[in-house]
């Protein structure tokens, strides 16, 4: 089975990277951090980066017929681990909203830096999506190199 790219339009179109790649019906999900449609990390510190990072993850899932409750795995990667944990609620409001009350697997995993300096969280996952939903990506939208 060949993996097919899932890139998404309304995401920044990817460079040497492909926002999702699906092999049957298990979706990966490469890291997303708080980029918008202009290629900018949203301001507004944790929270609003956390909804920014796990929406592009949402919309890249959602294009391949998925929905959040597909959602198998998540691991989240930040900066600031004492942050993100005194924004929990706030955080867990977000997710409420955007996924609703299932929870996959989940890490948070500390370091030091991400891709883009003002990024403060990348979240990448991994969803199975029943064949009754999946969505025939054609091919899918290949990143430039």
């Amino acid at each position: 089975m060949t993996p097919i790219p899932v890139n998404p339009p309304s995401l920044p179109a990817p460079s040497g990277y492909s926002h999702g790649t699906l092999s049957g019906n298990t979706l990966y999900l490469g890291g997303q951090t708080a980029l918008d449609a202009d290629m900018r990390i949203v301001p507004g510190g944790i929270v609003e980066q956390f909804r920014q990072a796990f929406g592009n993850v949402l919309t890249t899932l959602r294009a391949a017929g998925g929905i959040p409750e597909d959602l198998v795995s998540l691991t989240i990667h930040l900066t600031d681990i004492p942050d993100y944990q005194a924004h929990g609620k706030e955080i867990g409001k977000v997710w409420r909203e955007l996924a609703g009350p299932v929870y996959p697997a989940m890490a948070g995993i500390g370091t030091t830096a991400l891709w883009q300096p003002e990024a403060m969280i990348e979240i990448l996952g991994v969803a199975v999506i029943p064949d009754e939903r999946l969505v025939q990506v054609e091919g899918g939208d290949a990143p430039r190199a």
